[in-house]
């Protein structure tokens, strides 16, 4: 009876994961929060899977393509936004740039290396990095799509605590394109670069499963 017992509450848990567990999408595994549809999921932690594509929506209404998902640290990587050249703008330009929900629980990971292209000569007085030796230079050089931002004014930073992490604005006027790279290491190859906009949950308090069971 006592080894009855103690295989209860895996058994239970395996049956509640499988309950809760969404669809696969595509090639990516939809691990619980995460949620696809009604029946499976939290629907706090939404996200689509669009023709098989599974994607983020921003709080003004712009999808994001997942790259990868983490359930074991709670993170998932979403693609930057496409530079569209010769203007050197983001194609999320004209919503601001990706912001998310004040109220969700996802934000934006301290292990973002942000740039940032085509920017005002304002930007000087911010602690970014706009030096000749910023990353963002590297970019400009040697990808395609930073081709179109060449010889303007970029700067780039990790996006670390001291700044908001619901939010990566870009604007007229302001700066008009930007990329990420997540884990980006000191002398890192350009082409070791890991593209991406990394983000992370906070995992849902699941104590109710076992009130009243």
């Amino acid at each position: 009876m006592v080894i009855t017992f103690l295989h209860i509450p895996l058994i239970f848990l395996s049956f509640v994961s499988s309950l809760e567990a969404c669809p696969k999408c595509g090639s990516l595994d939809v691990p619980y929060p995460l949620s696809t549809n009604d029946n499976c999921g939290d629907p706090k932690y939404k996200i689509y899977c669009n023709n098989g594509s599974l994607e983020f929506l921003s709080a003004q209404g712009f999808f994001y393509k997942i790259l990868s998902i983490d359930p074991r640290s709670y993170k998932i990587i979403i693609r930057p936004p496409s530079i569209q050249n010769p203007m050197c703008h983001s194609s999320d330009l004209s919503l601001g740039g990706l912001l998310l929900d004040d109220n969700s629980p996802f934000n934006i990971s301290t292990r973002n290396t942000v740039m940032l292209f085509n920017c005002s000569d304002s930007i000087l007085l911010s602690p970014l990095n706009c030096s000749s030796k910023s990353v963002c230079k590297v970019f400009e050089e040697k990808a395609v799509e930073g081709s179109g931002c060449r010889n303007t004014l970029c700067c780039s930073f990790l996006k670390d605590a001291s700044i908001t992490s619901h939010r990566i604005r870009v604007r007229m006027g302001g700066c008009t394109a930007y990329t990420s790279v997540v884990e980006l290491r000191p002398d890192a190859p350009f082409d070791s670069w890991n593209y991406g906009i990394e983000l992370q949950w906070a995992p849902p308090n699941r104590d109710f499963y076992f009130r009243g069971h």
